[in-house]
Protein backbone atom coordinates (compact mmCIF):
# COMPACT_ATOMS: atom_id res chain seq x y z
CA UNK A 1 0.00 0.00 0.00
CA UNK A 2 1.81 3.00 -1.10
CA UNK A 3 1.32 6.28 1.46
CA UNK A 4 2.23 9.68 0.29
CA UNK A 5 5.56 11.31 2.25
CA UNK A 6 5.99 14.64 2.83
CA UNK A 7 8.75 16.93 3.69
CA UNK A 8 10.77 17.24 7.05
CA UNK A 9 12.10 19.88 8.58
CA UNK A 10 15.54 18.41 7.65
CA UNK A 11 14.43 18.04 3.85
CA UNK A 12 13.15 21.67 3.98
CA UNK A 13 16.28 22.87 5.40
CA UNK A 14 18.73 20.90 2.65
CA UNK A 15 16.52 22.40 0.22
CA UNK A 16 16.87 26.27 0.94
CA UNK A 17 20.41 25.33 1.94
CA UNK A 18 21.52 24.00 -1.68
CA UNK A 19 19.81 27.01 -2.73
CA UNK A 20 21.20 29.53 -0.66
CA UNK A 21 24.48 27.86 -1.71
CA UNK A 22 23.50 29.04 -5.78
CA UNK A 23 22.66 32.48 -4.72
CA UNK A 24 25.92 32.82 -2.55
CA UNK A 25 28.16 31.76 -5.95
CA UNK A 26 26.08 35.01 -7.76
CA UNK A 27 26.96 37.01 -5.13
CA UNK A 28 30.57 36.18 -4.73
CA UNK A 29 31.92 36.96 -8.66
CA UNK A 30 28.87 40.13 -8.48
CA UNK A 31 31.39 41.71 -6.16
CA UNK A 32 35.01 39.59 -6.84
CA UNK A 33 37.41 40.52 -9.68
CA UNK A 34 35.82 43.43 -12.14
CA UNK A 35 32.47 42.92 -10.64
CA UNK A 36 30.66 42.39 -13.58
CA UNK A 37 30.76 46.05 -15.41
CA UNK A 38 32.03 45.41 -18.69
CA UNK A 39 30.19 43.65 -21.38
CA UNK A 40 32.90 41.03 -21.75
CA UNK A 41 33.19 39.95 -17.88
CA UNK A 42 29.33 39.50 -17.49
CA UNK A 43 28.87 37.78 -20.97
CA UNK A 44 31.76 35.80 -21.92
CA UNK A 45 33.45 35.74 -18.25
CA UNK A 46 36.43 37.77 -19.51
CA UNK A 47 37.07 34.73 -22.13
CA UNK A 48 39.05 32.83 -19.33
CA UNK A 49 37.23 29.75 -18.69
CA UNK A 50 38.73 26.34 -18.57
CA UNK A 51 37.33 23.14 -20.45
CA UNK A 52 36.24 21.44 -17.32
CA UNK A 53 34.10 23.70 -15.31
CA UNK A 54 32.42 24.48 -19.36
CA UNK A 55 32.09 20.57 -20.11
CA UNK A 56 30.26 20.51 -16.84
CA UNK A 57 27.91 23.87 -17.72
CA UNK A 58 27.53 22.80 -21.03
CA UNK A 59 26.32 19.40 -20.21
CA UNK A 60 23.84 21.04 -17.34
CA UNK A 61 22.07 23.84 -19.60
CA UNK A 62 19.78 21.00 -20.84
CA UNK A 63 20.23 18.40 -18.77
CA UNK A 64 16.80 19.94 -16.92
CA UNK A 65 14.69 18.79 -15.03
CA UNK A 66 12.13 17.77 -17.51
CA UNK A 67 14.72 15.14 -18.37
CA UNK A 68 15.93 13.76 -14.92
CA UNK A 69 11.84 13.78 -14.58
CA UNK A 70 11.13 12.57 -17.84
CA UNK A 71 13.76 9.52 -18.64
CA UNK A 72 13.18 7.17 -16.23
CA UNK A 73 9.11 7.37 -16.58
CA UNK A 74 9.72 6.70 -20.30
CA UNK A 75 12.17 3.74 -19.25
CA UNK A 76 10.17 2.46 -16.74
CA UNK A 77 7.04 2.54 -18.89
CA UNK A 78 8.36 1.65 -22.14
CA UNK A 79 11.72 -0.15 -22.17
CA UNK A 80 15.57 1.27 -22.71
CA UNK A 81 14.80 1.61 -26.40
CA UNK A 82 15.25 5.50 -25.62
CA UNK A 83 18.92 4.73 -24.47
CA UNK A 84 20.02 4.43 -27.45
CA UNK A 85 20.01 8.31 -28.13
CA UNK A 86 23.72 8.19 -26.75
CA UNK A 87 24.63 7.54 -30.60
CA UNK A 88 23.75 10.64 -31.43
CA UNK A 89 25.67 12.68 -29.42
CA UNK A 90 28.95 10.95 -31.08
CA UNK A 91 28.47 13.12 -34.28
CA UNK A 92 25.78 15.56 -32.52
CA UNK A 93 29.65 16.87 -30.76
CA UNK A 94 32.27 15.79 -33.08
CA UNK A 95 30.36 18.34 -35.48
CA UNK A 96 30.39 21.45 -33.32
CA UNK A 97 33.50 20.59 -32.38
CA UNK A 98 35.60 20.92 -35.87
CA UNK A 99 33.14 23.18 -38.01
CA UNK A 100 30.56 25.35 -36.12
CA UNK A 101 32.97 26.39 -32.70
CA UNK A 102 36.16 27.13 -34.83
CA UNK A 103 34.06 28.82 -37.25
CA UNK A 104 32.17 31.10 -34.22
CA UNK A 105 35.62 31.49 -32.24
CA UNK A 106 37.69 32.81 -35.17
CA UNK A 107 34.79 35.00 -36.12
CA UNK A 108 35.27 36.87 -32.54
CA UNK A 109 31.39 37.04 -32.21
CA UNK A 110 29.35 38.87 -29.01
CA UNK A 111 26.49 36.72 -29.75
CA UNK A 112 25.90 33.60 -32.13
CA UNK A 113 23.32 35.90 -34.03
CA UNK A 114 25.57 38.06 -35.16
CA UNK A 115 27.23 35.78 -37.50
CA UNK A 116 23.89 35.91 -39.07
CA UNK A 117 24.29 40.11 -39.90
CA UNK A 118 27.78 39.22 -41.05
CA UNK A 119 26.89 36.88 -43.17
CA UNK A 120 23.19 37.80 -44.17
CA UNK A 121 21.79 41.04 -43.09
CA UNK A 122 20.80 42.85 -39.50
CA UNK A 123 16.99 41.64 -41.14
CA UNK A 124 18.14 38.07 -40.35
CA UNK A 125 19.65 38.76 -37.25
CA UNK A 126 16.73 40.08 -36.11
CA UNK A 127 14.51 36.91 -37.41
CA UNK A 128 16.59 34.33 -35.80
CA UNK A 129 16.63 36.35 -32.76
CA UNK A 130 13.04 36.84 -32.23
CA UNK A 131 12.99 32.75 -33.22
CA UNK A 132 15.48 31.94 -29.98
CA UNK A 133 13.79 34.23 -27.42
CA UNK A 134 10.31 32.41 -28.74
CA UNK A 135 11.87 28.88 -27.86
CA UNK A 136 13.80 29.59 -24.50
CA UNK A 137 10.68 31.46 -23.12
CA UNK A 138 8.08 28.30 -23.89
CA UNK A 139 10.89 25.63 -22.73
CA UNK A 140 11.72 27.88 -19.79
CA UNK A 141 7.75 27.36 -18.86
CA UNK A 142 8.17 23.93 -19.52
CA UNK A 143 11.41 23.13 -17.19
CA UNK A 144 10.38 25.66 -14.38
CA UNK A 145 6.71 24.53 -14.21
CA UNK A 146 7.28 20.72 -14.79
CA UNK A 147 9.29 19.89 -11.85
CA UNK A 148 7.10 22.31 -9.38
CA UNK A 149 3.49 20.65 -10.79
CA UNK A 150 5.12 17.01 -9.75
CA UNK A 151 6.49 18.16 -6.33
CA UNK A 152 3.16 19.78 -5.25
CA UNK A 153 1.44 16.96 -6.29
CA UNK A 154 3.67 14.67 -4.71
CA UNK A 155 4.80 16.19 -1.22
CA UNK A 156 2.11 18.74 -1.24
CA UNK A 157 4.82 21.51 -1.49
CA UNK A 158 2.86 24.98 -2.50
CA UNK A 159 3.26 25.08 -6.76
CA UNK A 160 3.81 28.85 -7.22
CA UNK A 161 5.90 29.00 -4.31
CA UNK A 162 8.11 26.68 -5.71
CA UNK A 163 8.08 28.10 -8.89
CA UNK A 164 8.94 32.17 -7.30
CA UNK A 165 11.57 30.55 -5.15
CA UNK A 166 13.41 28.81 -7.91
CA UNK A 167 12.92 32.12 -10.15
CA UNK A 168 14.34 34.16 -7.94
CA UNK A 169 17.49 32.32 -7.08
CA UNK A 170 18.07 32.08 -10.64
CA UNK A 171 17.30 35.45 -11.27
CA UNK A 172 19.48 36.78 -8.83
CA UNK A 173 22.17 34.91 -9.14
CA UNK A 174 22.43 35.03 -13.19
CA UNK A 175 22.01 38.59 -13.15
CA UNK A 176 24.46 39.75 -10.88
CA UNK A 177 27.17 37.17 -11.40
CA UNK A 178 26.86 37.12 -15.27
CA UNK A 179 28.32 33.95 -16.83
CA UNK A 180 31.01 33.15 -14.41
CA UNK A 181 28.40 32.55 -11.47
CA UNK A 182 26.51 31.18 -14.65
CA UNK A 183 29.18 28.14 -14.67
CA UNK A 184 30.18 27.39 -11.30
CA UNK A 185 26.92 27.15 -10.47
CA UNK A 186 26.12 24.51 -13.07
CA UNK A 187 29.10 22.78 -11.88
CA UNK A 188 27.99 22.82 -8.26
CA UNK A 189 24.28 21.67 -9.41
CA UNK A 190 26.11 18.63 -11.35
CA UNK A 191 27.26 17.37 -8.79
CA UNK A 192 24.51 17.85 -6.50
CA UNK A 193 21.86 16.30 -9.23
CA UNK A 194 24.41 13.11 -9.97
CA UNK A 195 24.73 12.78 -6.22
CA UNK A 196 20.91 12.41 -5.47
CA UNK A 197 20.43 10.41 -8.52
CA UNK A 198 23.02 7.69 -7.18
CA UNK A 199 21.46 7.75 -4.16
CA UNK A 200 18.25 7.18 -5.11
CA UNK A 201 19.44 4.10 -7.36
CA UNK A 202 21.51 2.84 -5.03
CA UNK A 203 18.37 2.79 -2.04
CA UNK A 204 16.05 1.57 -4.98
CA UNK A 205 18.19 -1.89 -5.73
CA UNK A 206 18.31 -2.59 -2.18
CA UNK A 207 14.97 -2.25 -1.99
CA UNK A 208 14.19 -4.16 -4.71
CA UNK A 209 16.31 -7.32 -3.24
CA UNK A 210 20.07 -6.50 -4.79
CA UNK A 211 20.99 -6.53 -8.34
CA UNK A 212 20.51 -9.94 -9.35
CA UNK A 213 16.76 -9.61 -8.50
CA UNK A 214 16.57 -6.29 -9.87
CA UNK A 215 18.02 -7.35 -12.97
CA UNK A 216 15.53 -10.34 -12.83
CA UNK A 217 12.31 -8.33 -13.09
CA UNK A 218 13.44 -5.80 -15.40
CA UNK A 219 14.55 -8.68 -17.45
CA UNK A 220 11.32 -10.41 -17.07
CA UNK A 221 9.27 -7.14 -17.48
CA UNK A 222 10.27 -6.80 -20.58
CA UNK A 223 12.17 -3.64 -19.90
CA UNK A 224 15.70 -4.45 -21.70
CA UNK A 225 14.81 -3.58 -25.01
CA UNK A 226 16.90 -5.02 -28.20
CA UNK A 227 18.17 -2.33 -31.45
CA UNK A 228 15.19 -1.64 -33.13
CA UNK A 229 16.14 -1.13 -36.58
CA UNK A 230 12.77 -0.66 -38.39
CA UNK A 231 13.03 1.89 -40.77
CA UNK A 232 9.98 3.49 -40.47
CA UNK A 233 9.90 7.57 -39.59
CA UNK A 234 6.41 7.18 -37.42
CA UNK A 235 7.65 4.75 -35.08
CA UNK A 236 8.24 6.88 -31.51
CA UNK A 237 11.61 5.77 -30.65
CA UNK A 238 14.19 3.15 -32.98
CA UNK A 239 17.83 3.14 -33.34
CA UNK A 240 17.10 5.37 -36.50
CA UNK A 241 15.16 7.83 -34.89
CA UNK A 242 17.21 7.84 -32.00
CA UNK A 243 20.82 7.53 -33.57
CA UNK A 244 19.64 9.68 -36.26
CA UNK A 245 17.00 12.34 -35.57
CA UNK A 246 19.12 12.64 -32.47
CA UNK A 247 22.06 14.12 -34.03
CA UNK A 248 19.87 16.74 -35.66
CA UNK A 249 18.48 17.69 -32.03
CA UNK A 250 22.08 17.79 -31.05
CA UNK A 251 23.26 19.73 -33.23
CA UNK A 252 20.40 22.31 -32.90
CA UNK A 253 21.85 22.02 -28.62
CA UNK A 254 24.85 22.05 -29.24
CA UNK A 255 25.81 23.22 -32.60
CA UNK A 256 24.06 27.10 -32.89
CA UNK A 257 22.05 27.71 -29.81
CA UNK A 258 23.02 30.76 -27.85
CA UNK A 259 22.98 29.14 -24.56
CA UNK A 260 26.08 26.84 -25.55
CA UNK A 261 28.08 29.01 -27.96
CA UNK A 262 27.89 31.72 -25.30
CA UNK A 263 29.99 29.44 -23.49
CA UNK A 264 32.01 28.14 -25.93
CA UNK A 265 32.84 31.90 -26.79
CA UNK A 266 34.05 32.32 -22.95
CA UNK A 267 36.85 29.48 -23.44
CA UNK A 268 40.63 30.92 -22.61
CA UNK A 269 41.66 29.48 -26.63
CA UNK A 270 39.96 28.08 -29.07
CA UNK A 271 41.30 24.67 -28.39
CA UNK A 272 40.00 24.68 -24.69
CA UNK A 273 36.71 25.25 -26.52
CA UNK A 274 36.96 22.07 -28.84
CA UNK A 275 38.40 20.00 -25.97
CA UNK A 276 34.99 21.48 -23.81
CA UNK A 277 32.77 20.30 -26.14
CA UNK A 278 34.29 17.09 -26.32
CA UNK A 279 34.27 16.58 -22.62
CA UNK A 280 30.13 16.70 -23.08
CA UNK A 281 30.00 13.56 -24.04
CA UNK A 282 31.15 11.18 -20.96
CA UNK A 283 29.14 13.30 -18.94
CA UNK A 284 26.07 13.37 -21.10
CA UNK A 285 26.69 9.37 -20.93
CA UNK A 286 26.77 9.14 -17.29
CA UNK A 287 23.36 11.33 -17.06
CA UNK A 288 21.82 9.25 -19.31
CA UNK A 289 23.20 6.11 -17.72
CA UNK A 290 21.83 7.46 -14.28
CA UNK A 291 18.30 8.67 -15.70
CA UNK A 292 17.77 5.17 -17.44
CA UNK A 293 18.96 3.25 -13.94
CA UNK A 294 16.36 4.83 -12.26
CA UNK A 295 14.03 3.91 -14.57
CA UNK A 296 15.01 0.31 -15.22
CA UNK A 297 15.28 0.68 -10.79
CA UNK A 298 11.81 1.86 -10.32
CA UNK A 299 10.35 -1.11 -12.36
CA UNK A 300 12.11 -3.10 -10.21
CA UNK A 301 10.91 -1.90 -7.15
CA UNK A 302 6.96 -1.31 -8.27
CA UNK A 303 6.78 -3.64 -11.50
CA UNK A 304 2.91 -3.99 -12.47
CA UNK A 305 2.04 -2.42 -8.69
CA UNK A 306 2.91 1.04 -10.45
CA UNK A 307 1.31 4.32 -8.80
CA UNK A 308 -0.20 5.24 -12.03
CA UNK A 309 -2.45 2.15 -12.18
CA UNK A 310 -3.21 2.39 -8.99
CA UNK A 311 -4.39 6.37 -9.74
CA UNK A 312 -1.72 7.65 -6.45
CA UNK A 313 -0.09 9.69 -9.17
CA UNK A 314 -2.16 11.01 -12.13
CA UNK A 315 0.68 11.45 -14.97
CA UNK A 316 3.80 10.15 -15.57
CA UNK A 317 5.63 13.14 -14.70
CA UNK A 318 5.02 12.65 -10.97
CA UNK A 319 6.66 8.78 -10.89
CA UNK A 320 10.22 10.24 -10.05
CA UNK A 321 9.41 12.10 -7.39
CA UNK A 322 6.52 9.53 -6.01
CA UNK A 323 9.97 7.02 -5.86
CA UNK A 324 11.93 9.11 -4.11
CA UNK A 325 9.68 9.77 -1.78
CA UNK A 326 8.77 6.39 -1.13
CA UNK A 327 11.90 5.03 -1.53
CA UNK A 328 14.09 7.53 0.68
CA UNK A 329 11.16 7.80 2.94
CA UNK A 330 13.86 6.61 6.22
CA UNK A 331 16.75 8.50 4.80
CA UNK A 332 15.96 12.46 6.21
CA UNK A 333 17.54 14.50 4.50
CA UNK A 334 17.70 12.75 0.61
CA UNK A 335 14.30 13.33 -0.44
CA UNK A 336 15.39 17.25 0.31
CA UNK A 337 18.74 16.45 -1.74
CA UNK A 338 16.78 14.88 -4.54
CA UNK A 339 14.52 17.67 -4.88
CA UNK A 340 17.06 20.32 -4.61
CA UNK A 341 19.10 18.32 -7.46
CA UNK A 342 16.23 18.68 -9.46
CA UNK A 343 15.30 22.16 -9.08
CA UNK A 344 18.91 22.79 -9.76
CA UNK A 345 18.55 21.48 -12.82
CA UNK A 346 15.54 23.44 -13.31
CA UNK A 347 17.80 26.87 -12.82
CA UNK A 348 19.56 27.12 -16.23
CA UNK A 349 17.34 29.51 -17.82
CA UNK A 350 19.69 32.54 -17.93
CA UNK A 351 20.41 32.42 -21.45
CA UNK A 352 18.34 35.15 -22.68
CA UNK A 353 20.38 38.04 -20.83
CA UNK A 354 23.25 37.63 -24.04
CA UNK A 355 20.38 38.43 -26.32
CA UNK A 356 18.93 41.40 -24.93
CA UNK A 357 20.57 44.22 -27.31
CA UNK A 358 19.89 42.69 -30.85
CA UNK A 359 22.55 44.53 -32.29
CA UNK A 360 25.09 47.01 -30.79
CA UNK A 361 24.15 49.59 -33.27
CA UNK A 362 20.53 50.04 -31.69
CA UNK A 363 22.11 50.84 -28.63
CA UNK A 364 25.22 52.77 -28.54
CA UNK A 365 25.94 52.59 -24.94
CA UNK A 366 29.40 51.78 -23.07
CA UNK A 367 30.66 48.56 -21.16
CA UNK A 368 28.66 49.51 -17.73
CA UNK A 369 25.59 50.49 -18.92
CA UNK A 370 25.38 47.71 -21.44
CA UNK A 371 25.93 45.16 -19.06
CA UNK A 372 23.64 46.58 -16.11
CA UNK A 373 20.55 47.05 -19.00
CA UNK A 374 21.39 43.42 -19.89
CA UNK A 375 20.95 42.71 -16.36
CA UNK A 376 18.13 44.63 -16.03
CA UNK A 377 16.23 43.27 -18.98
CA UNK A 378 17.53 39.50 -17.93
CA UNK A 379 15.64 39.99 -14.35
CA UNK A 380 12.61 41.83 -16.64
CA UNK A 381 12.12 38.58 -18.49
CA UNK A 382 12.26 35.67 -16.20
CA UNK A 383 9.74 37.38 -13.84
CA UNK A 384 7.65 37.85 -16.23
CA UNK A 385 7.22 34.84 -17.97
CA UNK A 386 6.73 32.87 -14.51
CA UNK A 387 3.27 34.50 -13.75
CA UNK A 388 0.37 31.48 -13.35
CA UNK A 389 -1.25 32.24 -15.67
CA UNK A 390 0.99 32.30 -18.27
CA UNK A 391 2.40 29.11 -17.71
CA UNK A 392 -1.05 27.19 -16.42
CA UNK A 393 -2.76 28.41 -19.97
CA UNK A 394 0.44 26.73 -22.25
CA UNK A 395 1.40 23.43 -19.74
CA UNK A 396 -1.69 22.68 -17.85
CA UNK A 397 -3.40 20.23 -19.92
CA UNK A 398 0.23 18.70 -21.55
CA UNK A 399 0.01 15.15 -20.76
CA UNK A 400 3.55 14.37 -20.79
CA UNK A 401 6.16 17.62 -21.01
CA UNK A 402 9.56 15.70 -21.27
CA UNK A 403 8.22 14.66 -24.78
CA UNK A 404 7.33 18.22 -25.05
CA UNK A 405 10.44 19.45 -24.23
CA UNK A 406 12.34 18.07 -26.82
CA UNK A 407 9.69 18.74 -29.26
CA UNK A 408 9.94 22.28 -28.34
CA UNK A 409 13.54 22.20 -29.52
CA UNK A 410 13.15 20.08 -32.87
CA UNK A 411 10.17 22.38 -33.72
CA UNK A 412 11.99 25.54 -33.26
CA UNK A 413 15.27 24.52 -33.06
CA UNK A 414 15.23 22.88 -36.22
CA UNK A 415 14.42 25.96 -38.35
CA UNK A 416 16.94 27.95 -36.12
CA UNK A 417 19.62 25.11 -37.13
CA UNK A 418 18.63 24.81 -40.56
CA UNK A 419 19.34 28.76 -41.20
CA UNK A 420 23.07 28.72 -39.93
CA UNK A 421 23.43 25.50 -41.80
CA UNK A 422 22.75 27.93 -44.91
CA UNK A 423 25.34 30.18 -44.28
CA UNK A 424 27.75 27.93 -43.38
CA UNK A 425 27.79 25.60 -46.18
CA UNK A 426 26.24 27.46 -49.18
CA UNK A 427 27.62 30.24 -49.81
CA UNK A 428 25.57 30.86 -53.20
CA UNK A 429 22.46 31.47 -49.92
CA UNK A 430 21.29 35.88 -50.10
CA UNK A 431 19.40 37.42 -46.93
CA UNK A 432 16.31 36.74 -49.08
CA UNK A 433 16.70 32.85 -49.14
CA UNK A 434 17.68 33.05 -45.99
CA UNK A 435 14.51 35.30 -44.14
CA UNK A 436 11.91 33.40 -46.59
CA UNK A 437 13.39 29.50 -45.51
CA UNK A 438 13.70 30.53 -41.56
CA UNK A 439 9.60 31.55 -42.43
CA UNK A 440 8.94 27.80 -44.03
CA UNK A 441 10.66 25.86 -41.55
CA UNK A 442 8.43 27.77 -39.04
CA UNK A 443 5.37 27.07 -41.06
CA UNK A 444 6.46 23.34 -41.56
CA UNK A 445 7.22 22.69 -37.96
CA UNK A 446 4.09 24.07 -36.04
CA UNK A 447 2.32 22.06 -38.93
CA UNK A 448 2.95 19.03 -38.35
CA UNK A 449 4.41 19.40 -34.63
CA UNK A 450 0.55 20.79 -34.06
CA UNK A 451 -1.30 18.78 -35.92
CA UNK A 452 0.95 15.62 -34.51
CA UNK A 453 -0.29 16.51 -30.92
CA UNK A 454 -4.04 17.10 -32.02
CA UNK A 455 -4.46 13.84 -34.07
CA UNK A 456 -2.74 11.88 -31.57
CA UNK A 457 -2.05 9.25 -34.13
CA UNK A 458 -1.28 5.58 -31.84
CA UNK A 459 0.21 3.82 -34.51
CA UNK A 460 2.77 5.89 -33.77
CA UNK A 461 3.64 4.58 -29.69
CA UNK A 462 5.14 1.40 -28.78
CA UNK A 463 3.10 0.01 -25.60
CA UNK A 464 5.09 -2.39 -22.81
CA UNK A 465 2.18 -4.15 -20.85
CA UNK A 466 2.92 -4.14 -16.82
CA UNK A 467 2.33 -7.38 -16.31
CA UNK A 468 5.58 -8.96 -16.24
CA UNK A 469 4.35 -12.30 -18.02
CA UNK A 470 3.16 -10.56 -20.96
CA UNK A 471 6.42 -10.19 -23.08
CA UNK A 472 7.24 -10.92 -26.52
CA UNK A 473 10.70 -11.38 -28.11
CA UNK A 474 12.71 -8.71 -29.65
CA UNK A 475 13.35 -8.63 -33.45
CA UNK A 476 17.44 -7.70 -32.51
CA UNK A 477 17.54 -11.59 -30.96
CA UNK A 478 16.86 -13.77 -27.35
CA UNK A 479 16.48 -10.13 -25.59
CA UNK A 480 13.28 -9.38 -24.47
CA UNK A 481 11.78 -6.57 -26.28
CA UNK A 482 8.50 -4.18 -26.25
CA UNK A 483 5.05 -5.52 -27.52
CA UNK A 484 4.04 -3.23 -30.60
CA UNK A 485 0.74 -2.35 -30.98
CA UNK A 486 0.15 -1.56 -34.92
CA UNK A 487 -2.58 -0.03 -35.83
CA UNK A 488 -4.27 -2.20 -39.36
CA UNK A 489 -2.88 0.19 -42.09
CA UNK A 490 -0.28 2.27 -42.15
CA UNK A 491 -1.13 6.07 -41.92
CA UNK A 492 -0.86 7.74 -45.45
CA UNK A 493 -1.02 11.19 -46.28
CA UNK A 494 -1.43 13.90 -43.58
CA UNK A 495 -1.93 11.38 -41.34
CA UNK A 496 1.17 9.83 -41.73
CA UNK A 497 2.83 13.60 -41.98
CA UNK A 498 1.31 13.94 -38.89
CA UNK A 499 2.78 10.86 -37.00
CA UNK A 500 6.26 11.44 -37.78
CA UNK A 501 8.13 10.55 -34.80
CA UNK A 502 8.91 14.10 -33.13
CA UNK A 503 12.84 13.07 -32.81
CA UNK A 504 12.33 13.76 -36.85
CA UNK A 505 11.06 16.79 -36.36
CA UNK A 506 14.44 18.80 -36.03
CA UNK A 507 15.96 17.16 -39.56
CA UNK A 508 12.46 17.60 -41.56
CA UNK A 509 12.38 21.17 -40.13
CA UNK A 510 16.02 22.26 -41.02
CA UNK A 511 16.05 20.69 -44.19
CA UNK A 512 12.58 22.75 -45.04
CA UNK A 513 15.00 25.80 -44.51
CA UNK A 514 18.06 25.04 -46.83
CA UNK A 515 15.68 23.64 -49.68
CA UNK A 516 13.35 26.54 -49.32
CA UNK A 517 16.14 29.11 -48.78
CA UNK A 518 18.38 27.83 -51.73
CA UNK A 519 15.55 28.10 -54.05
CA UNK A 520 14.54 31.40 -53.18
CA UNK A 521 18.21 32.38 -53.07
CA UNK A 522 18.61 31.19 -57.01
CA UNK A 523 15.63 32.77 -58.08
CA UNK A 524 16.56 35.74 -57.09
CA UNK A 525 20.06 36.07 -57.49
CA UNK A 526 22.53 34.07 -55.48
CA UNK A 527 25.68 35.51 -53.76
CA UNK A 528 28.51 36.48 -55.53
CA UNK A 529 31.70 34.91 -53.64
CA UNK A 530 33.19 38.32 -53.28
CA UNK A 531 30.29 39.43 -51.59
CA UNK A 532 29.98 37.01 -48.82
CA UNK A 533 32.34 38.21 -45.28
CA UNK A 534 35.50 36.45 -44.82
CA UNK A 535 35.51 33.90 -42.47
CA UNK A 536 31.48 33.40 -42.39
CA UNK A 537 31.58 29.90 -44.75
CA UNK A 538 33.01 26.70 -43.80
CA UNK A 539 35.52 25.69 -46.46
CA UNK A 540 33.26 22.38 -47.62
CA UNK A 541 35.17 21.49 -50.79
CA UNK A 542 38.62 22.53 -49.76
CA UNK A 543 38.15 19.90 -46.76
CA UNK A 544 36.69 17.60 -48.52
CA UNK A 545 40.08 17.36 -50.89
CA UNK A 546 42.27 17.88 -48.08
CA UNK A 547 40.87 14.81 -46.44
CA UNK A 548 40.50 12.70 -49.95
CA UNK A 549 44.51 13.29 -50.52
CA UNK A 550 44.79 12.26 -47.41
CA UNK A 551 43.33 9.10 -47.83
CA UNK A 552 44.73 8.15 -51.22
CA UNK A 553 48.21 9.31 -51.04
CA UNK A 554 50.71 6.93 -51.52
CA UNK A 555 53.12 5.94 -48.67
CA UNK A 556 56.90 7.18 -48.46
CA UNK A 557 58.06 3.28 -49.88
CA UNK A 558 55.42 3.51 -52.85
CA UNK A 559 56.82 7.01 -53.87
CA UNK A 560 58.22 7.45 -57.59
CA UNK A 561 62.27 7.20 -57.36
CA UNK A 562 64.38 8.93 -59.03
CA UNK A 563 65.29 9.24 -62.60
CA UNK A 564 68.55 7.62 -62.68
CA UNK A 565 67.33 4.77 -60.04
CA UNK A 566 64.68 4.07 -62.39
CA UNK A 567 67.43 4.17 -65.07
CA UNK A 568 69.81 2.06 -62.94
CA UNK A 569 67.05 -0.49 -61.65
CA UNK A 570 65.87 -0.97 -65.68
CA UNK A 571 69.38 -1.73 -66.97
CA UNK A 572 69.82 -4.22 -63.89
CA UNK A 573 66.68 -6.21 -64.23
CA UNK A 574 67.05 -6.43 -68.27
CA UNK A 575 70.81 -8.05 -67.51
CA UNK A 576 69.55 -10.43 -65.36
CA UNK A 577 66.79 -11.29 -67.70
CA UNK A 578 69.72 -11.79 -70.36
CA UNK A 579 72.01 -13.88 -68.06
CA UNK A 580 68.93 -15.75 -67.00
CA UNK A 581 68.31 -16.83 -70.51
CA UNK A 582 72.03 -17.45 -71.02
CA UNK A 583 72.09 -19.45 -68.23
CA UNK A 584 69.41 -21.87 -69.13
CA UNK A 585 70.55 -22.36 -72.84
CA UNK A 586 73.96 -23.50 -71.57
CA UNK A 587 71.68 -25.86 -69.79
CA UNK A 588 70.39 -27.33 -71.89
CA UNK A 589 73.16 -27.15 -74.15
CA UNK A 590 75.15 -29.13 -71.15
CA UNK A 591 72.59 -32.00 -70.68
CA UNK A 592 71.80 -32.64 -74.51
CA UNK A 593 75.68 -33.51 -74.73
CA UNK A 594 75.75 -35.50 -71.34
CA UNK A 595 72.73 -37.80 -72.60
Amino acid sequence: MFQVKYFTIIDYVIFALLLVASMAIGLYYAFTGGRQRTTQEFMYADRSMKCLPLSLSLMATFQSAVAIIGTPAEVYANGTQYWFIGCSYILGLLIPAHIFIPLFYRLHLTSVYQYLELRFCKAVRICGTVTFIFQMVIYMGVGIYTPALALNAVTGFHLWGAVLATGLVCTLYTALGGLKAVVWTDVFQTVVMFTGQLAVIIVGVHQAGGLSDAWVKVRDGGRISGIDLNPDPTVRHTFWTLGVGGVFLMLSLYGVNQAQVQRYLSSRTEKEAVMSCYMVFPCLQVALMLSCLMGLVMYACYGNNSPLEQQYITSKDQMVLYFVMDMLQNFPGLPGLFVACLFSASLSIHWLANECYISPNLFPLDDLKVSTFSAGFHFWMNSSFKEPPFITFIFKNVVFRFKAALSIFGMVGGPLLGLFCLGIFFPCANSIGAVIGLAAGLVMSFWVGIGGFLSRMPSSVQVLPLNSTNTVPAASGNITGPAVIDAASRPVGLNGLYSLSYMWYSALNSSTVVLIGLVISFMTGPTKGADVASGTVYPVMRTAQSLLHKLVKPSACCTSPPEHTVRWSYGFTVKCIVAWGHFNVVKLLLADRWS
